[in-house]
């Protein structure tokens, strides 16, 4: 539930459009703990939502046109809901990139024949930026919320969620899967989200009691429309096409066990095969991490999140030295049991689980080790699990 409306982006809101809002919309982050790069190959994830946000105040406009503030970025802009395909403002000038979030679930929801208000809006967020923690996929979700209670209409929260993935495919040009969306739409406090991606079914578990999720930020900023990241989804729909030559029943590597991947390995070129290789290892990571869940076991649990790291340092080549320094020093630090990249990857962040007594210590310890080793900065502090996106009527 949301306690109150934050005051200060209310007077920002109305210094900058002379009217109250009507609506407080809220969406937040969100953390993977596993299951990294494998919502777009049908696989499971085990992603968080975590109480780090983006705040929307919004009113209707009486014209099909959209004013949207970036209180962070301190900018400002205004474009026609009849004009979106040009993806330029009133005055022809090409969109800054945080408006083709927005702009994008509205250009998809109109697609689905919903009849979009204009709006004036101004937002922020606690969500470092190219981070891997999600920005994006929170302030899709978050204009989501905002049409659909001033529209009065509501869809399944999946729904929802596939039609802000659709934006960030179609419109903003990146080949995300579910899994960013999923969670924050979809987040339930206190708990991790099981998710699978072929079936859209999923569960909420309850993480384990003693121990806390840690972010470090490693400033290092990275995009998710740089060609690396669309070419590892290419490489894997190349390593399906090859393997269908000696079992013609798969659609993807979801229908690989990692023996049967075995079998067949030898046939990929070695690239395809690395990367295939981290994605059926990675989904069977998963359902392991699940069952370590269910029986309380933070070592093997953390032990797989450690796995996955080496794997997408070594076998999908996503990380960053940066990121694999922190990773290292980490698993020398007393009381963590586990750390990884998180997102992407191509810089960003990393998750750990440390136990709640040893926290404070361990972030203060990973923080002098980073500045040591690059003279930077990072930015590390601890999540909570956090309700999906949520609003309510001024």
């Amino acid at each position: 539930m949301i306690d109150k409306v934050d005051w200060n982006l209310t007077e920002i809101f109305y210094e900058i459009f002379q009217a109250k809002p009507e609506l407080y919309a809220r969406a937040p982050g969100r953390v993977n703990i596993l299951g990294e790069h494998v919502d777009y190959n049908q696989g499971v994830v085990l992603p968080m939502a975590i109480d780090r946000e983006v705040t929307i105040l919004a009113r209707k406009n009486t014209q099909p046109i959209c004013r949207l503030f970036a209180v962070d970025l301190n900018e400002e802009i205004e474009f026609s809901l009849r004009d979106l395909d040009q993806k330029k403002d009133l005055n022809g000038k090409p969109f800054p990139r945080w408006a083709l979030y927005p702009a994008g679930v509205a250009k998809v929801l109109q697609q689905k024949g919903y009849d979009l208000d204009g709006i004036e809006a101004a937002f922020q967020s606690t969500i470092p930026i190219g981070s891997g923690l999600s920005s994006s996929a929170a302030l899709e979700v978050g204009f989501a919320m905002v049409w659909s209670a001033l529209g009065g209409w509501k869809e399944d929260s999946i729904r929802l969620a596939q039609d802000c993935q659709q934006a960030e495919n179609e419109y903003v040009g990146v080949s995300c899967g579910l899994l960013d969306q999923f969670s924050s739409v979809c987040g339930v406090r206190d708990h991790v989200l099981f998710f699978d991606i072929r079936n859209l079914e999923w569960q909420a578990l309850k993480f384990f009691e003693n121990m806390q999720i840690v972010i470090v930020d490693s400033k290092v900023e990275r995009s998710l429309t740089s060609s690396q990241y669309n070419q590892r989804r290419e490489t894997c729909e190349q390593a399906v096409k090859l393997l269908q030559k000696f079992k013609p029943e798969i659609e993807s590597l979801r229908d690989l066990s990692p023996i049967e991947f075995a079998a067949y390995s030898e046939y990929l070129p070695e690239e395809i095969r690395k990367r295939a290789t981290h994605i059926v290892k990675e989904i069977a990571r998963v359902f392991s991490a699940v069952s370590a869940l269910q029986h309380s076991d933070f070592r093997s649990f953390g032990a797989l999140m450690y796995a996955s790291h080496y794997s997408l340092r070594d076998d999908y080549e996503v990380s960053h030295p940066n990121l694999d320094y922190l990773v290292d020093q980490a698993h020398a630090i007393p009381g963590c049991f586990g750390a990884k990249l998180t997102g992407a990857g191509f810089g960003g962040c990393t998750v750990n689980i440390v136990t709640q007594e040893q926290s404070e210590q361990f972030m203060k310890k990973l923080h002098q080790a980073y500045w040591r080793k690059y003279k930077v900065e990072p930015s590390i502090f601890s999540v909570q699990a956090s309700q999906g996106a949520s609003w309510r009527r001024i």
